[in-house]
């Protein structure tokens, strides 16, 4: 009855740190990653960024433009500090915000806020 006893106990705890250690997998991650949206909003001349600041953006680009710098702003950085992260991307943040609210300046502080080196050197 005590092997039945103790067996039962040490099954119990097993289930519970899986399932603790399945709850921290679960944990959300962006919709897209840092590549992503490094290669569809930043990267070449038909990126979203060139198609912003030429003015040439719809609306739904501009939608679209917001949800992929979200997503920027959810990643971790490979390195460099968190705060300086949320810093950089929260400004992107809020200018993509402002293009999508029509304000304006939000051109100019995408391309403000988009300084690839600034943040490769940081953060890369």
């Amino acid at each position: 009855m005590k092997k039945i006893l103790t067996l039962s106990v040490a099954v119990f705890l097993i289930s519970l740190n899986l399932g603790f250690a399945w709850v921290e997998d679960k944990e959300e991650k962006p919709k897209y990653s840092t590549k992503q949206v490094m290669a569809k909003f930043f990267k070449g001349p038909k990126a979203l960024k060139a198609k912003i600041s030429k003015g040439n953006a719809s609306e739904a680009d501009k939608k679209l433009a917001l949800e992929y710098l979200e997503a920027l702003a959810d990643n971790k950085p490979k390195k460099g500090a968190p705060e300086s992260w949320k810093k950089k991307t929260d400004a992107l943040v809020k200018a993509a915000k402002d293009l999508v609210a029509g304000k304006p300046g939000a051109v100019k502080a995408i391309n403000a806020g988009s300084n690839c080196k600034a943040c490769h050197n940081v953060h890369k």
